[in-house]
């Protein structure tokens, strides 16, 4: 049985059950058991976010590069036990990721190092922050920016959205002019070192003005679409 990996992560018990690993459909089935729906509207406490300080415009404060530094524990991998996944090849000059087009992309397949080393390369200093007080740290990040790779691509106007997806299948969706914005990047260093795997080797997404789980680890592929992604098949009822 498949079902929405975000019909898992918003019931009560995901939190455990992502820690010990369970598969999804394990999960939705232990959520649904420990916390049935309510037959009305009921009032449920809000959760409480760690402050992510950012500019009047929006955009992630820039730090001085003397402020960068370590990433706080714990270390989040969602479905493998919080550890990076055993198989994760690390060598960011190896790394292979599937581009699928969905029609509105000029180049699809799979992109290398090769592909990105040609295009112009950036630091940036930023703050990354998860929804809770921890993982945490002011890092140096340095790679390419996602604009530059998009045009390399040839990634249309008609492009609405795009999928990043990890090695160990966790996905986020944004749209394609939130990772076009100047300050998202593809990177491969880690304050002046390759990415560790625990950090998200070899590639990781890097969204400074979104909370850390949007910056993606170890991505293994990029979709784009013009209108929306197929999902996993929802359980039968």
């Amino acid at each position: 049985m498949k079902i929405s990996r975000r019909q898992v992560i918003h019931t009560g018990t995901a939190l455990t059950g992502l820690s010990l690993a369970l598969k999804p459909e394990q999960l939705l089935a232990q959520a649904q058991a420990a916390a049935p729906t309510p037959a009305n509207l009921v009032d449920t406490p809000p959760r409480t976010l760690a402050d992510l300080p950012l500019a009047a415009d929006g955009s992630a404060p820039e730090h001085a590069p003397g402020e960068a530094g370590g990433i706080s524990e714990p270390t989040l991998w969602r479905y493998t036990k919080g550890q990076p996944p055993p198989d994760l090849e690390v060598d960011y000059r190896t790394l292979k990721v599937k581009i699928t087009g969905g029609g509105v992309v000029k180049r699809s397949g799979t992109m290398t190092f090769a592909d990105l080393e040609p295009l112009p390369r950036i630091s940036h200093v930023f703050l990354l922050q998860c929804g809770a007080a921890n993982p945490r740290g002011i890092v140096k990040w340095t790679g390419v920016r996602f604009a530059d790779v998009a045009n390399m691509l040839g990634v249309l106007p008609s492009a609405a959205y795009c999928r990043f997806v990890a090695v160990d299948r966790y996905w986020s969706d944004e749209e394609v002019k939130t990772v076009m914005h100047p300050q998202v990047m593809l990177a491969w260093m880690l304050n002046d070192a390759p990415i560790p795997p625990k950090h998200g080797a070899p590639l990781r997404l890097v969204i400074p003005f979104r909370y850390g789980a949007r910056s993606l680890k170890a991505i293994s592929e990029i979709q784009f679409t013009a209108t929306s992604f197929a999902g996993p098949a929802l359980p039968s009822v």
